[in-house]
């Protein structure tokens, strides 16, 4: 059984890979183009893809009866795939939920606490030298204790960024989600998003990136936030309708935004990198060694799961 993984991983996976399958690990980090996705499926039993592999409709007719069976992807977010024209070939798809929750739910934290405390923008004041002391009235955000945050999905990450918002930091926690949930700790749900977005100092976007939640944060919720308000980005970046955000941002209709997805990533709209009121990550949801392994394995168990000829662990 033949297994091609679109990136290097981390050595650990590549070791259980290369061991167990006859697996071909490509070298390069840039996404396939669109002679390798149609390679990938015509040449190999299994592929291990990731983000800005684009297995679209077209891809798959192009690929004309393919040997590949299951499309393993690396990480949780699968919008890159068409998994119903998968389906329709006979393609299994499968993620990686659950791993990278709570690395996911870190970074949000960071973002919000950057975003609010002009951390971003105090870094770069000290780097470029023209930092000249402490004073009273320098660089003043807002203190995050206590505020109201706004979580717009509430699944496994969504939970765990209003976890640590309440526990660790006092906040009273409101959510929009296309059902009620049962959570640990007290948090109102909303009526609609633009009723969220008007009620919270922070508004964070946690949802999964699909057709239906493509610009769920366009200018509508934008303009119903409050002047002072943030907005913090760890979906995917074309939640965020992103001239519209900019728009709010140069209009100071927000107080500021913190994000670490963007809607035509990598590329990054200059009129965002000249804010000082924005902090950019480059993608840094699940950064961790320990994450991007357990990533791995968990891919790796669907496709012995499926060359075994078991349930997907973890099917989409």
């Amino acid at each position: 059984m033949r297994l091609l993984i679109t990136r290097p991983m981390p050595a650990e996976v590549q070791d259980r890979a290369t061991a167990a399958f006859d697996c071909e690990i490509r070298e390069r980090n840039a996404p396939l183009d669109r002679g390798e996705l149609i390679n990938a499926l015509q040449g190999f039993d299994a592929v291990m893809p990731t983000l800005g592999d684009r297995f679209t409709s077209e891809i798959f007719d192009a690929a004309q009866q393919p040997r590949c069976k299951v499309l393993a992807n690396f990480g949780v977010g699968y919008n890159h795939i068409d998994v119903a024209a998968a389906r329709a070939v006979g393609i299994a798809v499968s993620n990686t939920p659950g791993a990278v929750t709570d690395a996911t739910a870190d970074i949000a934290m960071t973002l919000i606490l950057m975003s609010a405390r002009r951390a971003g923008e105090g870094e770069r004041l000290v780097r470029a030298g023209r930092w000249q002391g402490w004073h009273p009235t320098q660089l003043l955000g807002m203190h995050v204790t206590g505020r109201t945050v706004g979580i717009v999905g509430m699944g496994r990450i969504g939970q765990a960024i209003a976890r640590r918002c309440h526990y660790g930091f006092g906040m009273t926690v409101h959510y929009h989600s296309r059902s009620a949930k049962t959570v640990e700790f007290p948090a109102q749900r909303a009526g609609s998003l633009a009723e969220l977005a008007s009620g919270v100092d922070v508004l964070v976007a946690a949802v999964p990136g699909s057709p239906q939640t493509h610009h769920l944060i366009d200018a509508d919720v934008l303009a119903a936030m409050r002047p002072g308000a943030y907005l913090v980005n760890i979906s995917r970046g074309n939640v965020v309708d992103e001239t519209a955000l900019i728009d709010a941002l140069c209009q100071r209709r927000i107080a500021g935004a913190g994000l670490d997805v963007y809607e035509f990533e990598p590329q990054v709209p200059q009129a965002l990198i000249d804010m000082e009121n924005v902090v950019l990550l480059p993608h840094l949801g699940t950064g961790a060694l320990d994450v991007r392994t357990a990533m791995g394995h968990m891919a790796l168990d669907n496709v012995a799961a499926f060359f075994d000829g078991a349930e997907l662990p973890n099917p989409v």
